[in-house]
C-alpha cells in the first residue's frame, strides 16, 4: 500500500469514474486501474463496484474510506510541518504586550517555541494595548498580545479569556462566596486609572443600574493590590492583572460575571515570515502545536 494508491481510491469515490479520477491527479486512467487493483490485491477484497455507469464503494470500500482519508490527511499534515519547519532555521519573532498578559501567559509561551526553535529570536516588549498597537503599524512588533476587540485594521484571534474579580480586605471572616449589588454599593473602590479596564468595569455596573463609588484611582495594578491588603479599599481587577493576590485577599466573582477576552494581533494583510506564523499556532494551538488527543 502506498500513498498514490489511497489517492487513487478517494478520487475515483468522489469524481465517480476512473476517468475523471485520471484527469484530477493528473495520471493515465490505467495507472487508476494498477492503483485500485493493486491496493484490493493487498487488501484481499473489493473496494469498488465497476459498472457501464462508473464505480462508487462496496460495502468493506464505504467502511475503509475514513480510514483511507485519515491516513491521507496525516500525510498532508507531516508535509506542512516540514515545509513550515524548512523556513525556520533562522530570523526572529518581535512581541509586544500589555503587562499581565507578558508576566502570566508567554514566558511559558517563549519557552516553548525555543524548545522547538532555538535559532530564532524572540524579542519581548512590554506597553499599554495603545501602544502596542501603534507599534504593530510602526512595524516594530509582529505580534501583539491586546484585549479584544480591537481595529479592523488588525487580524486577531482570542488565545484567553481573563475574569474580572473583586478584591476585598479579608476581615470578614463570613463574607459570602456569592456577592450582591447591594454588598457591592457600600464599598469604598480603588480603581485602575487605564481607560480599557475602567471603562469596562464602570459600562458593567451601568448595564445593571448600579454605580460604583471610587475612592482612590492608581496607575499600577500592584498598588492596589497592595492597598486592598491593607483595608484602604476593595477593588475589580481582571485575575491576571491582580496575581500574585496575597492571603491577606478575599477574591469574589462579580454578581454577573465580567471578563475580558485576550487576543493576539497582527497588521492585517501583511506579509509575515514563518516564524511569525508557528508563534501565532503556538498561541492558538494550531498547525505544528496542536494539541494531540
Amino acid at each position: 500500500m502506498n500513498i498514490f494508491h489511497l489517492q487513487a481510491l478517494m478520487a475515483v469515490v468522489e469524481r465517480g469514474s476512473f476517468s475523471a479520477a485520471a484527469l484530477e491527479l493528473d495520471v493515465s486512467q490505467a495507472a487508476i486501474s494498477r492503483a485500485i487493483a493493486a491496493l484490493e490485491d493487498e487488501l484481499g477484497v473489493p473496494l469498488l463496484h465497476r459498472g457501464r455507469f462508473g464505480a462508487y464503494p462496496t460495502q468493506t470500500g464505504e467502511r475503509l474510506l475514513p480510514c483511507a482519508k485519515q491516513m491521507l490527511d496525516l500525510r498532508q499534515q507531516m508535509e506542512q510541518e516540514v515545509q513550515q519547519t524548512k523556513g525556520l532555521h533562522g530570523g526572529q519573532v518581535r512581541i509586544a504586550s500589555f503587562r499581565s498578559a507578558a508576566t502570566h501567559l508567554l514566558p511559558s509561551k517563549i519557552v516553548q517555541f525555543r524548545d522547538r526553535f532555538p535559532q530564532i529570536e524572540v524579542t519581548l516588549t512590554e506597553s499599554d494595548p495603545t501602544t502596542v498597537e501603534q507599534l504593530l503599524r510602526e512595524g516594530k512588533v509582529d505580534i501583539g498580545l491586546v484585549p479584544l476587540p480591537r481595529s479592523t485594521e488588525f487580524d486577531t484571534w482570542e488565545i484567553a479569556r481573563d475574569e474580572f474579580v473583586v478584591l476585598l480586605p479579608h476581615r470578614n471572616p463570613t463574607l459570602p462566596e456569592q456577592l450582591t449589588w447591594e454588598m457591592l454599593a457600600d464599598q469604598e473602590f480603588i480603581l485602575y486609572n487605564y481607560a480599557e479596564c475602567t471603562s469596562a468595569v464602570r459600562e458593567h455596573w451601568a448595564k445593571w443600574g448600579r454605580s460604583l463609588k471610587a475612592t482612590y484611582e492608581m496607575k499600577e495594578d500592584s498598588t492596589i493590590v497592595s492597598m486592598v491588603a491593607q483595608g484602604l479599599g476593595a477593588a475589580i481587577l481582571p485575575r491576571l492583572a491582580a496575581m500574585p493576590i496575597p492571603e491577606s485577599i478575599a477574591v469574589r466573582s462579580l454578581p454577573v460575571p465580567l471578563e475580558r477576552v485576550i487576543g493576539a494581533a497582527v497588521v492585517a494583510e501583511m506579509l509575515h515570515p514563518p516564524a511569525v506564523f508557528a508563534f501565532l499556532d503556538l498561541l492558538r494551538g494550531t498547525g505544528i502545536f496542536q494539541s494531540r488527543r
